[in-house]
């Protein structure tokens, strides 16, 4: 994710997804996800952008 265009294709594909919470960290090109769906699932989603997607693990709450 590199602009606005990318946050927005992100942002498309995941509400029609449902079940999902997201924040987009733009400048550090990331996307938190809290959902009821699996990881799988998540990532072929968001391959429907056109762009790479990965998976970093789980975020730490302090």
């Amino acid at each position: 994710m590199t602009c606005e265009g990318c946050s927005n294709a992100v942002t498309r594909v995941l509400h029609k997804l449902g079940g999902v919470q997201f924040d987009i960290d733009l400048p550090n090109k990331k996307v938190c996800i809290d959902s009821e769906h699996n990881v799988d699932t998540l990532l072929e989603t968001l391959k429907k952008t056109g762009k790479n997607a990965s998976y970093l693990g789980e975020k730490s709450v302090q």
